[in-house]
């Protein structure tokens, strides 16, 4: 059957590859602020992607063929073709070949979804523009409201684990405990039980992880660091949202100096301001 819900007569691109495909030609200067119509193939994935989040094409179920697709949206089907591609990538639709293949709406998958958008943000985190002034503010932002969550929602076992993970020995393979460290601050955006809050700060630490250096640092430096964690933790163990999110951010704020010392970010312009 063809999608419920075709474009809006007079918006979709013609069966020849449309308008929407086709430049438009020069924008006059009175309307800069109006953004080019997007590709006629983003066009039919978000209406397919809407129709699928939406509950009106159900999992499980096929697609019309793109034959179908191609008369209902009015366009070629090329872009019916390239359309399908993106919902694909992005683990919307399976399509199988064969006398009994087609494209079928895909059951949603939350970790495949998290880790693809985590994937995506370690992306933007690690290129050169992105300075560590914009990673700790990040932080300082997400985290104590996270230890904060964490003390009211976390049950025994995701308590135990936070206490593990502030307790964990130093791997001799890391001597700093820094990756230790990390393991920390993830453990606890975990216990929120919030996958977005989860998705949004693991790049951080990703990148922290692999642009600080780990050097140059004393061990009783890394050793406060250890005592902040013991007293995050007691506090998210005791249910104290109010103690574990003040405990949090100021942790935080003392380990931007460290963060800070010359040598230890490896973007050549040094440190953001």
């Amino acid at each position: 059957m063809a999608p419920t819900r075709p474009p809006a007569a007079g918006s979709a691109p013609s069966a020849g590859g449309g308008a929407a495909e086709r430049s438009s030609g020069p924008v006059p200067a009175a309307h800069l602020r109006v953004q080019r119509v997007r590709p006629a193939y983003r066009q039919v994935a978000d209406e397919l992607r809407a129709q699928i989040v939406g509950g009106t094409l159900a999992a499980g179920e096929r697609l019309p063929n793109e034959a179908d697709l191609s008369r209902a949206f009015g366009v070629s089907r090329s872009t019916v073709r390239e359309a399908l591609r993106v919902l694909a990538s992005q683990h919307l639709i399976e399509t199988l070949r064969g006398v009994q293949g087609g494209s079928f709406v895909a059951s949603p998958d939350p970790s495949q979804v998290v880790a693809d958008v985590g994937g995506a943000l370690g992306v933007l985190v690690m290129t050169p523009q992105l300075r560590l002034h914009d990673l700790l503010e990040a932080r300082l932002l997400l985290e104590p409201a996270a230890a904060r969550l964490a003390a009211r929602r976390a049950d025994p076992e995701t308590v135990e684990a936070i206490g593990e993970a502030a307790g964990a020995p130093r791997d001799p393979r890391d001597p700093s405990g820094f990756v230790g460290h990390l393991d920390f601050h993830t453990t606890v955006l975990m216990a929120t039980g919030n996958l977005m809050i989860t998705m949004m700060g693991q790049p951080v630490n990703d990148v922290l992880r692999t642009r600080l250096r780990r050097v140059g640092v004393e061990a009783a430096e890394w050793d406060r660091v250890d005592d902040w964690h013991r007293v995050i933790a007691d506090h998210i163990a005791a249910g104290e949202a109010d103690a574990a999110e003040e405990a949090m951010r100021d942790h935080l704020v003392a380990l931007r100096p460290l963060y800070e010392r010359d040598g230890l970010w490896t973007d050549d312009d040094g440190p953001g301001h």
